[in-house]
């Protein structure tokens, strides 16, 4: 029996929910799901320029871990470009690193130290959603 897998540690969530395609119509059920874990490898690896080291240690896994992680991510992403498929960002085995917060009203995300966050620094708005939570779901 294989052991449960780690959960993987994300430091900022995506600041968007996924990316569709240009120019064709109705296939949403066609969709490739990144998950979180593999959107945040991207992130490290090929946007903050780190090397595999650096990034599985921001990420706490192996670098062996990592390196699988990024190649699956590479292969989701690369088959949605060429085949015309949506890219949906949800799910997988993932903790943040704080506590995340987006506000319906301004759609501005944030982390806050507190336990108690009850109004939106941007807007003062009282309609907030934990990510921590939208994303664990």
């Amino acid at each position: 029996m294989p052991r449960k897998k780690k959960n993987r540690r994300i430091q900022v969530p995506p600041v968007i929910k996924g990316m569709s395609v240009y120019g064709v119509r109705g296939r949403k059920s066609n969709e490739v799901i990144l998950h979180l874990e593999e959107y945040e490898v991207i992130r490290l690896l090929d946007y903050e320029n780190l090397t595999q080291e650096q990034a599985a240690v921001f990420m706490d896994v192996s670098r062996p871990t990592l390196t699988r992680i990024y190649e699956e991510a590479r292969n989701k992403v690369a088959s949605a470009f060429v085949e015309g498929r949506d890219l949906i960002f949800k799910g997988g085995d993932i903790y943040f690193e704080k506590n995340w917060y987006k506000c319906n009203g301004c759609q501005a995300s944030f982390s806050d130290y507190s336990e108690e966050v009850k109004k939106c620094p941007v807007c003062s708005s009282d309609d907030l959603i934990s990510l921590n939570e939208f994303y664990s779901a």
